[in-house]
């Protein structure tokens, strides 16, 4: 069979996702089990896969599956327990106290305090968070859905403890061909996460750190009386000491620590820095900046529900209120470091199926060291630190089984089908896996400028699927097949995908529609995008054109030849 027919049959999956989704608008809960059915028949009838494989590739992707709902569930949940305990009034009453200067409060609240909402629950929840929390303080509703969705880019690639990266990279890496480089070359597949995840936080600290200036001028431009950019600019000193408080212990966190822990702790850092310096001035302009009079805004600025942050909120300490978010990243600090025997033990309690229909495919989990099991038990803590009732708990617990119904059936089609196109290189015609068939006809035609276009499709993944940890998933073993076949380093191609992942988190659909929800502004969904394509633009250019520098001109070599 011709390369360019394997290519081309081999993206027909994903370019039917989005199609469906995309041009047609069906919702990813239809789309995705045609998409699931059109790459199993792929798979079977073109690749000539045996049924066995294909059915073991889909146990393998439920195991996936298992721990992305897994962690899904515990970041909600506790998130659920801190809104019924009222640790989340208390925290948004809180930043009420800093500064009444509109853009001072877009650095600490959307750009940190979100950045750290991602860090630690990921999926889409800093915007639905903060996006109510901004309208509270006054905020149009337009405005705050935009910069809820601006603050889903350099805190995304860690987003959920890490997620993207420990689920979605070692999942879409998860091949025979990986695997034999790994050993070749000495590593196993932590340790090279871990060099990912190095060029990553690097990619995203150079990229990101004008992100909270970006936030600023957008809302002057759009959402200012006099539609300014300038008006934005004038705070430009606190905007990037905001953006460089949180990149640089982010940057820091990720080359020491791994990739549980940069979006949380480099949120915390720049929350403890820049509150602090707001409270004393530091950088703040004389000026204060403010919206024009609320009966003076556009209709579509307003959303249907009202919100308010009243005395009542305070009745929680800030530091009671924060306190299991503190235990969540104490946890994670106790398990992680190797010199402790702690994630020994619980690493030792797998869930394990080998040989799964007799074919050399496996799957395993190991759900007791997921990040999801300290959040779980962090939102029992909270049970008894904050003094909840029994009901409140069984509330929030409810409200979390609900949401996870809508992704879970989403991703029990997606994962396996990323898991047949993992799979597909045993076939009776012999042939490459589907991704290396794609990714051999990519570098054949593009060559050597693939560096910079290696992020956008990491942006089409998310943008096709609203996640990061989804696109990895899809594209991983893809880009690591094109860096391969082109002689790159194919841990600097992988963090491209990942970085460009977190990226097209801001134009993903249905994280537009849910932060648009928690304010009342459904239907204005088509403005908010055309406005955070633009942020997204800046992020995919510089972050490809970092990649080129770092081939041709760094000369950034592989872990995988050395």
């Amino acid at each position: 069979m011709p390369l360019g027919l394997q290519a081309a049959l081999a993206v027909a999956p994903i370019l039917v996702a989005a199609l469906l989704l995309v041009g047609f608008r069906v919702p990813a809960r239809t789309a995705m089990p045609v998409v699931y059915v059109l790459a199993a028949l792929i798979g079977g009838f073109i690749w000539r896969m045996p049924f066995a494989q294909l059915a073991a590739a889909t146990v393998q992707g439920l195991f996936i599956t298992f721990e992305i709902l897994f962690i899904i569930f515990a970041a909600i949940l506790l998130l659920n327990t801190l809104k019924h305990s009222g640790a989340v009034s208390a925290i948004r009453a809180g930043f009420t106290t800093i500064s009444p200067d509109r853009r001072v409060q877009v650095v600490i609240i959307t750009w940190l305090f979100g950045s750290f909402i991602e860090g630690a629950s990921g999926f889409g929840t800093p915007a639905a968070i903060t996006a109510p929390l901004l309208v509270a303080l006054g905020f149009p509703a337009m405005a705050a859905v935009m910069l809820g969705m601006m603050v889903q880019s350099t805190p995304v690639t860690f987003g959920a403890v890490g997620t993207p990266i420990l689920v979605g990279a070692r999942g879409g890496l998860d091949s025979p061909e990986v695997a034999a480089q790994l050993a070749a070359a000495g590593l196993d597949m932590t340790e090279y996460l871990r060099i990912i995840t190095a060029d990553v936080v690097v990619i995203h600290a150079l990229v990101g750190t004008v992100m909270p200036l970006f936030m600023v001028v957008m809302m002057t431009r759009f959402f200012g009386a006099n539609r300014s950019w300038t008006e934005g600019l004038s705070i430009m000193p606190f905007a990037l000491l905001g953006g460089a408080a949180f990149t640089v212990p982010y940057l820091l966190t990720g080359i020491f620590l791994g990739p549980e822990f940069p979006s949380m702790l480099g949120a915390l850092v720049g929350l403890a820095i820049m509150t602090t310096a707001a409270r004393r001035g530091v950088l703040v302009p004389r000026d204060r900046w403010e919206f024009a009079p609320r009966e003076q805004w556009p209709a579509d600025w307003i959303g249907r529900f009202e919100a308010h942050v009243d005395a009542a909120d305070m009745q929680m300490s800030a530091l009671r209120a924060w306190i299991p978010y503190v235990l969540v990243a104490l946890l994670l600090v106790l398990t992680r470091l190797p010199q402790l025997p702690l994630g020994g033990w619980l690493r030792g309690m797998i869930l394990r199926w080998s040989d799964i229909f007799g074919t050399q495919v496996s799957a395993a989990t190991a759900p007791l060291y997921l990040p999801a099991a300290m959040l779980c038990l962090v939102a029992v803590l909270t049970v008894f630190i904050h003094g909840m009732r029994a009901a409140q708990f069984r509330t929030a617990l409810a409200e979390s089984t609900r949401s996870l119904i809508g992704a879970g059936f989403v991703l029990v089609f997606t994962v396996p089908m990323v898991r047949i196109y993992i799979n597909s290189d045993v076939n009776a015609l012999e042939l490459a896996s589907m991704p290396i068939a794609m990714a051999d006809w990519v570098s054949a035609h593009v060559g050597m400028v693939w560096p910079f276009f290696a992020p956008f499709i990491g942006a089409l993944g998310a943008f096709i699927a609203g996640s990061n940890t989804v696109s990895n998933l899809m594209f991983a073993l893809f880009q690591h097949g094109v860096a391969t076949s082109l002689g790159m380093s194919a841990a600097l191609i992988v963090a491209l995908q990942a970085v460009g992942a977190a990226a097209g988190n801001m134009i993903a659909i249905h994280n537009v529609v849910a932060a648009s929800a928690t304010v009342g502004l459904l239907g204005q969904e088509g403005v908010t995008l055309r406005r955070t394509v633009l942020p997204t633009i800046y992020y995919l250019l510089a972050t490809g054109l970092i990649g080129l520098i770092a081939v041709h001109v760094l000369g950034v070599t592989d872990p995988l030849s050395r």
